[in-house]
């Protein structure tokens, strides 16, 4: 009997990838009504997948404790499982590789309400005896995606030979190709996990350079890397709340990290990411760019 997953946040980029991955899988799957009663969408269901996010990091310190209430709720009413995207926020400036027994330090604002909203899920594991994945990458990467960082920032200025570093061009930069995560997904849904998962997504680590140098193997072009203008987000912090919320995220794109690819290598042996320059390739496809190289 095909198992029925709920799907909140179906038009964004998990929630979408998710579902494909599930349907492709043999999963049913239903589509949540944002704003219904999320207890009945989800009965009967053997999976909710978490896939709301607040657009532009919109109002955070409000809307994901709400949303982590309703989907608690949701859970623990149909005994389904819930599958959450974790983000490298908590960490803070730990060294890397990331994992689960890494600690939650986190440096930013949004670092600690994402901290807050784990220790939750895993609360409930424990007191409420409910289930639940979360799978942890880094920047999400999706071709034609034009809200995601890769495609907003740093690959807007490629038709001018340039791509965009957000901080330090040479730190290593954890990316989670977002099918290849929902392929990881769907497969950890058919393995014996415990009731709380906390699995990193390894996905893709690289700086801007060596991405620059990609892309400059894939197009016979010499790209060159330049910088973001951070003082635009200062100057426009007092008036635009995505400036001030991304500001706050830049360390990140200092300070190297990567995610620790060992637990999930370990619990899907046969799993393959996607190759980069392949990745890349369709990044650049969908914005028009001429390949050289065939891939």
């Amino acid at each position: 009997m095909a198992r029925t997953a709920l799907i909140l946040g179906a038009r964004g980029g998990f929630g979408g990838a998710v579902e494909a991955a599930l349907q492709t899988a043999g999963w049913q799957t239903r589509r949540y009504a944002r704003g219904t009663d999320m207890v009945a969408a989800a009965r009967g269901c053997d999976l909710i997948v978490n896939g709301l996010n607040p657009p532009a990091y919109h109002d955070w310190a409000r809307q994901i404790p709400a949303i982590t209430a309703q989907v608690l709720a949701a859970a623990k009413a149909s005994g389904a499982r819930v599958l959450v995207p974790g983000n490298v926020y908590p960490f803070g400036r730990e060294p890397a590789p990331w994992g689960a027994a890494t600690p939650h330090r986190p440096v930013s604002r949004k670092g600690a309400i994402r901290a807050q909203m784990e220790a939750q899920y895993r609360a409930a594991t424990q007191t409420d005896g409910l289930r639940v994945l979360l799978l942890r990458g880094g920047d999400f990467m999706a071709a034609g995606s034009p809200d995601l960082m890769m495609n907003r920032v740093v690959l807007e200025k490629l038709a001018k030979g340039k791509v965009v570093s957000m901080g330090d061009p040479s730190a290593i930069h954890a990316w989670a190709y977002l099918p290849d995560m929902a392929r990881a997904a769907a497969a950890l849904l058919d393995t014996d996990l415990p009731d709380w998962a906390d699995v990193p997504f390894a996905g893709h680590a690289f700086s801007v350079s060596d991405l620059a140098q990609v892309i400059g193997r894939l197009t016979g072009r010499d790209m060159r890397v330049t910088r973001f203008p951070v003082w635009m987000l200062t100057l426009t912090a007092p008036v635009w709340e995505l400036a001030r919320e991304v500001k706050e995220m830049l360390y990140l794109y200092d300070h190297p990290h990567w995610l620790d690819p060992a637990p999930l290598r370990a619990m899907l042996p046969a799993f393959r990411s996607t190759p980069l320059e392949r990745v890349i390739a369709a990044h650049l496809t969908a914005r028009v760019i001429p390949l050289q190289k065939a891939i």
